[in-house]
């Protein structure tokens, strides 16, 4: 059945592929992965009404094999088409799914499809099922720096309801991680919550200045600068 659904797909794409724009839009991710050449935008109307249908017809099961079916597709525009399929239905996953979510992140990983299933889908699934932060504290620490990224960045937009001892324990287990990717989200995470809460992370980055790298730092305080010169 799965198969008639990749078959859509790529009916809905392949038409649209540009190899021009391929070429510029492997180049910007640094050619680790091949394009169809096809703009978001127009990506994101041409399967529309495909996503409309998964939604209505598929089970959290269906969708997530679908969504590992079209991760298997060797142009990246499928896995964007993956990751839409599943930001739509998440409200269908529970923690049962975490393992299917987990396969994706350590799978083609890279920023840009890593930090929609932090944010997006592992973010919303863990605010929704507290249980799996357990879970979370494992990734914190995990071998695979994509898991510690998700780890870091899953309560980005969390804001109030951020558990700043949890983000500021994954941020110190991390400091020693030359990693950029590492380094950026920290610095990110903590940007982010600095917007509810500016004294919590000045002081947080104020006493662990020397432990965190100089890319962390500079990204945690880049609005609190620009507020106090603002107001100088």
């Amino acid at each position: 059945m799965l198969t008639r659904w990749l078959n859509d797909y790529q009916q809905a794409l392949s038409p649209a592929s540009n190899p021009v724009r391929a070429a510029s839009m492997a180049a910007y991710m640094k050619h680790h992965f091949v394009f169809l050449g096809i703009p978001t935008p127009e990506r994101r109307k041409l399967v529309a009404h495909i996503e409309q249908t998964a939604k209505q017809e598929l089970s959290a099961a269906q969708l997530l094999a679908l969504a590992a079916l079209l991760y298997q597709q060797a142009a990246r525009e499928y896995h964007y088409c993956a990751l839409d399929l599943l930001v739509r239905c998440q409200h269908k996953l529970t923690a049962t799914n975490l393992a299917s979510l987990e396969m994706l992140i350590t799978t083609h990983s890279w920023w840009d499809s890593v930090d929609v299933l932090a944010v997006k889908l592992v973010g919303a699934l863990v605010k929704r099922e507290p249980s799996l932060l357990s879970v979370m504290d494992a990734w914190a620490q995990h071998p695979n720096l994509w898991l510690r990224r998700t780890a870091i960045l899953l309560q980005l937009s969390w804001k109030h309801d951020t558990d700043a001892k949890r983000l500021f324990a994954y941020c110190l287990l991390n400091t020693a991680e030359p990693d950029f990717f590492i380094r950026k989200a920290i610095g990110w995470a903590l940007r982010q919550y600095a917007r509810v809460a500016p004294q919590t992370v000045l002081e947080f980055v104020t006493t662990h200045q020397q432990l965190l790298a100089p890319l962390s730092v500079n990204e945690a305080l880049k609005h609190l600068r620009n507020a106090a010169n603002t107001t100088a």
